[in-house]
């Protein structure tokens, strides 16, 4: 992950950020050992999922907004043979992203 002084990645190549990737800026952002990045990313993701679990929404302010929705259950067509097939109901993550990473992008 290669980031400009406003923390931009800079697109040499760059897709995308891995795990790994995350945690080294995390700890070089916030001036913190890896491990306690790693740690730190855990709870984080650890805490939105719990949250969504029970239901609840996750905002944080000029990032967005995690919740979860509920899909219909629906009819599908299984690709190989083009048959019918249904589709339960399932409640799935969504993310909303807030203004400032809009405007960011």
């Amino acid at each position: 992950m290669h980031l400009n002084a406003n923390d931009q990645a800079i697109h040499e190549g760059v897709d995308e950020v891995n795990k790994a990737e995350l945690i080294e800026h995390i700890a070089k952002q916030a001036d913190i050992s890896k491990a306690a990045a790693g740690r730190a990313l855990e709870a984080l993701i650890g805490g939105v999922r719990s949250t969504l679990k029970k239901g609840g929404t996750v905002s944080v302010v000029g990032f967005g907004t995690f919740s979860v929705t509920k899909r219909a259950a629906r009819t599908g067509r299984n690709p190989r043979t083009g048959a019918a097939i249904k589709i339960k109901a399932a409640k799935v993550p969504k993310f909303k992203p807030g203004k400032a990473l809009r405007d960011a992008l």
